[in-house]
């Protein structure tokens, strides 16, 4: 269940639930358990700790997304998942909060906890407690993100791509933006997930230190 943190897992492709968007990143503990917020809601945003292996990084990542977009904090409904979300909340205090009941959360079987157990339907119920009609109305990500959003041409003209230099560049960016070291697809993905705009862009662009002409050369 707890095998590696991501943003964006595309390795199961879920349509979405027709009429939801949710804006914010949904906190949960496995990968599997993301797969079931995916069969509630399709693909929306999801980021798992690996349960107790939730990293200082991790935390840094968290924390940020709470400040771009708002985090929403799902954990399994025992002790492992209490302790995993105080972790989360004393670093990013204004999360939201879902908590699920232990009743529907054990697999058919009666001898495993978790919120990968959970139906979709269920999943929607205990989500709807804390989500106003703004977070669940549809498109409401969507027309968030068209607004000044950055393409993929946005890096090739500014050297984050395509050039020797740019992955150290995107390296620099990143650190600046709060999105981390990726490649310049998960580059793309996050500024624009992280509702960063192109004055935003420009300005932590500007502020790199200028690059020696051999970074700027084509591969």
């Amino acid at each position: 269940m707890r095998k590696q943190l991501s943003i964006n897992d595309t390795e199961q492709q879920i349509e979405p639930k027709k009429g939801m968007a949710i804006q914010e990143l949904i906190v949960v503990e496995g990968k599997n358990d993301a797969q079931a917020i995916r069969r509630a809601f399709g693909p929306v945003d999801v980021i798992w700790t690996e349960g107790f292996g939730l990293t200082e990084e991790k935390l840094n990542l968290i924390a940020e997304m709470a400040v771009r977009r708002g985090v929403i904090v799902c954990t399994d409904p025992d002790f492992a998942g209490q302790k995993i979300r105080e972790r989360i909340l004393r670093r990013v205090p204004n999360a939201r909060q879902v908590f699920l009941s232990r009743a529907c959360a054990y697999n058919e079987k009666g001898d495993d906890l978790g919120l990968e157990n959970v139906s979709p339907e269920e999943i929607r119920k205990a989500f709807a407690k804390v989500l106003g009609e703004k977070s669940l109305s549809p498109g409401t990500a969507s027309k968030a993100q068209s607004d000044g959003e950055i393409s993929m041409q946005d890096l090739l003209e500014h050297g984050l791509v395509g050039q020797a230099g740019s992955a150290g560049k995107r390296r620099a960016l990143g650190k600046i933006l709060g999105i981390g070291d990726t490649n310049a697809k998960q580059f793309l993905y996050r500024v624009n997930r992280f509702g960063l705009r192109k004055r935003e862009f420009l300005e932590a662009l500007a502020s790199l230190p200028p690059e020696n002409e051999e970074e700027n050369k084509p591969i």
